[in-house]
């Protein structure tokens, strides 16, 4: 959602006002005519574009776990520099989504249990190649890391990165990029720590 540069088409203005309300008030306080006011529709003109709240909730999951997914396979394909510049390109692509949709991480922790099995179970598979692209980039940057040590230092570093949401206003943080660039030298130290030899 983040990278995008075209101007977004009202499905998509619909899915981003849908996960900012569902983020502040929770699925259950956010009623169709309200999402349908934010974008300037009738709540049951949104019926043209989705069922219901529901498809609304499973899209903007289902979609920004495809999306990492996809930037980060995209990321890994087109870095140049061997596997240290992957791993910088990777931090990089995934700091933009800490910071740019930030709703959807508050999203995705309390709301994820409300979708269908078979979508839950899409994220989570989805969720798993994604941990698995930064594994096997990781362990190329620090051989002699274990790939279970690997793992867990990857979803650390996504805890740390998706810790954005409780960082204060955003009046209160340093600018967007002094921002990005510490999150990435925490990331970057996080995971020398983990492939130092006294961490094995």
């Amino acid at each position: 959602m983040a990278t995008r540069t075209d101007a977004p088409t009202r499905r998509e203005q619909i899915l981003k006002e849908a996960a900012r309300l569902f983020a502040e008030r929770g699925f259950h306080g956010v009623g169709v005519d309200e999402i349908g006011a934010a974008v300037g529709i009738s709540g049951p003109g949104l019926y043209r574009h989705f069922p219901g709240k529901d498809a609304m909730l499973a899209e903007l999951l289902v979609g920004i776990s495809g999306q990492l997914l996809t930037g980060g396979k995209r990321r890994v394909a087109e870095a140049a520099g061997g596997a240290e510049a992957v791993l910088d390109s990777l931090i990089e692509g995934h700091i933009d989504f800490a910071l740019d949709d930030r709703p959807l991480i508050t999203l995705h922790d309390r709301e994820l249990d409300r979708l269908r099995d078979s979508d839950r179970k899409l994220v989570r598979q989805l969720q798993r190649q994604y941990v698995e692209l930064w594994v096997e980039v990781l362990r190329e940057v620090y051989p002699g890391l274990a790939e279970p040590a690997a793992r867990s230092a990857v979803h650390s570093v996504f805890g740390l990165l998706n810790s954005t949401p409780h960082l204060g206003r955003p009046g209160s943080l340093p600018g967007r990029g002094d921002t990005a660039a510490l999150l990435h030298r925490m990331a970057r130290g996080a995971f020398a720590a983990a492939g130092s030899p006294a961490a094995g």
